[in-house]
């Protein structure tokens, strides 16, 4: 299935029969809490989405800044949203999808089969002239039961070292490139990267209005990086927007695992070795 919506295609769907529950995840490093911006306008029908309390576990210690939820916390959060077994699902954001990618992965590793990225997000709707309302949604209760994810959708920190280690492996680094380089590091103890990781920055995977490339772009892109038949996992600085990656990989037909510490995790021990430069070295 595809995993991306059209402005265009979610509002005929929004006008069907087989209305799709709608999520906002308004969150961006500026702005961690959306809630205000989803008040002040979103797609009708819409729920918000609180990404640092329901899609992480602050709780979680030494598992990088945003630690994945533990998957009972997960359902309780989605039947507050009011999802259903069997609801089509569209994820929408104002940040080219990077907070609503977070999302998507979660809602797909836990099972949802239908669980959609609005293309462009919230400024494709507006751009498409297409109806907003105000307020906050408190939908009814849902029902939904969720699965613990496949633990083939993650890696931890040995796994990641060893698939960047492995000749038919790839390690893919989504931060920013001069995060990669380790000429800035704003967030986290140190700056560099997973020793023999590739930089493949997650702007790389969008049109200039912020919409995804195609997929015959992105199979070139990545087959430009080397991904392949071996392993594939993702890593950024916290967890967020390396699922941006996995979902770009997927719209080019590719599987990758993630690794949701990431570089806020790696960094922060000491004893992991750290390269800097613009090769994986």
């Amino acid at each position: 299935m595809s995993w991306l919506i059209s402005a265009a295609e979610l509002a005929a769907r929004c006008a069907g029969e087989s209305r799709p529950r709608i999520l906002d995840v308004r969150w961006t490093l500026a702005t961690p809490d959306g809630r205000a911006d989803y008040r002040a306008g979103h797609i009708p029908g819409a729920v918000y989405v609180d990404l640092d309390a329901e899609l992480s576990d602050h709780a979680v210690g030494g598992a990088g800044r945003h630690p994945l939820p533990a998957p009972g916390a997960l359902q309780a959060a989605a039947r507050r949203w009011g999802l259903r077994d069997g609801d089509p699902v569209v994820v929408y954001d104002d940040w080219n999808a990077l907070a609503a990618a977070r999302c998507w992965w979660l809602l797909r590793s836990a099972g949802v089969r239908d669980v959609r990225v609005l293309d462009g997000g919230w400024s494709a709707w507006l751009r498409a002239g297409l109806p907003s309302e105000t307020g906050e949604q408190a939908p009814a209760p849902g029902t939904v039961t969720l699965t613990p994810a496949d633990p083939g959708r993650t890696v931890d920190a040995d796994a990641a070292a060893a698939v960047a280690a492995d000749p038919g492996g790839l390690l893919l680094d989504a931060r920013a490139a001069a995060r990669y380089r380790g000429d800035e590091e704003p967030l986290d103890p140190r700056a560099g990267h997973i020793p023999g990781a590739v930089s493949a920055p997650t702007t790389d995977n969008l049109n200039p209005e912020g919409t995804f490339r195609g997929a015959a772009e992105l199979r070139e892109r990545f087959a430009g990086l080397g991904v392949g038949a071996g392993p594939t996992a993702v890593y950024c600085g916290s967890g967020v927007t390396a699922c941006h990656q996995i979902l770009a990989l997927a719209v080019a037909g590719h599987d990758a695992a993630l690794f949701p510490g990431s570089w806020s995790q790696w960094s922060g021990e000491p004893a992991r070795p750290v390269a800097t430069g613009p090769q994986p070295g």
